[in-house]
């Protein structure tokens, strides 16, 4: 099995735009994200791409001096009493149960301003979109379920059959994913067409993740893993404060069970520098870059490879 993202279709590409933070590593990824993904970014000098990374860095370390220990600063309150019902509802939810039953973790309203970004970047459309479905004014159920959705239409997924042991699977969502592989026994495959009986049957599901908006803090900093487009969209009508499920660790060993890739492999940079990159920065101009990118797509192919021996009954 393998994944990937593609650009299915070069003449649908315009119309995609990314909000990008710049000035914070690594200079590498950006220069290689524009020149294979940014609309006419093969074109663009390099050293102009470079010359605006080292001015927002410049901008960083100027923040770094002003705002020394910002991110200690984050202010967790306890949920409001009309949130408190829906919050048992999540935590009784499977996909809780499945993403955040390892370690000790709650829901609580975490401040925007203040939350540390590993992401490096938004699209812009699909959080403006979310901002016009949501409202300016929302009540406490509807953030709360805006945060924290149970209940969500799933991206259209095209599904292909390359060959007699091959399939596609591809989706425009970057949260396409493909779950862990279960064995699964007779009793628990409904109507299963076969020639004969069946034993057991071996499932690989592709779909998504639980996307609900969570975080992981260590001390008083805390870093967003899921829920990137919703909390720009709500810091941009102006809303303080989100409903988040914040999970906590103390040693790096759990730092790799609770955080993606980037924090885990760097954990120094997000809580130990002065001044991480934070989710206000998106909104400052000398430190954001509005891209125009090829459509992606996300593509699972699967092969199957199977093999039956007789062996002598030791």
């Amino acid at each position: 099995m393998r994944s990937e993202r593609v650009n299915p279709n070069a003449s649908e590409a315009a119309g995609a735009e990314l909000v990008w933070l710049l000035g914070q590593p690594h200079l590498g990824d950006y220069l290689d994200f524009v020149r294979t993904k940014a609309i006419g970014g093969a074109d663009i000098p390099p050293q102009r791409l470079a010359d605006e990374w080292r001015a927002a860095n410049d901008h960083y370390y100027a923040l770094e001096q002003e705002e020394a220990g910002e991110a200690e600063r984050l202010e967790c309150r306890p949920l409001p009493t009309e949130m408190r019902p829906l919050a048992r509802k999540v935590r009784a939810h499977p996909w809780f149960r499945e993403a955040f039953g390892t370690l000790p973790s709650g829901i609580v309203m975490v401040e925007l301003d203040r939350l540390i970004m590993s992401q490096t970047h938004i699209e812009r459309p699909f959080a403006d979109a979310l901002c016009g479905g949501l409202g300016a004014d929302p009540d406490p159920e509807a953030l709360f379920r805006f945060c924290l959705p149970l209940d969500r239409p799933a991206p259209p997924v095209r599904v292909q059959r390359l060959s007699s042991d091959r399939y596609l699977f591809a989706c425009g969502s970057t949260d396409f994913r493909a779950h862990a592989a279960r064995l699964m026994a007779p009793g628990e495959l409904g109507r299963l067409a076969s020639f004969g009986p069946v034993s057991s049957a071996l499932v690989l599901p592709v779909g998504f993740g639980c996307n609900l908006m969570s975080a992981v803090r260590s001390g008083g900093r805390a870093v967003l893993q899921n829920g990137y487009h919703r909390a720009y969209a709500l810091r941009a009508l102006g809303i303080t404060h989100a409903p988040c499920i914040v999970t906590e660790v103390t040693r790096k060993d759990e730092l790799r069970v609770a955080a993606g890739e980037p924090v885990s492999e760097d954990p120094e940079f997000y809580f130990a520098a002065k001044r991480p990159p934070l989710l206000r920065d998106y909104f400052d101009p000398k430190i954001v870059k509005v891209l125009p990118i090829v459509r992606m797509e996300t593509v699972i192919e699967v092969e199957l490879k199977v093999r039956t021996s007789n062996a002598a009954d030791c």
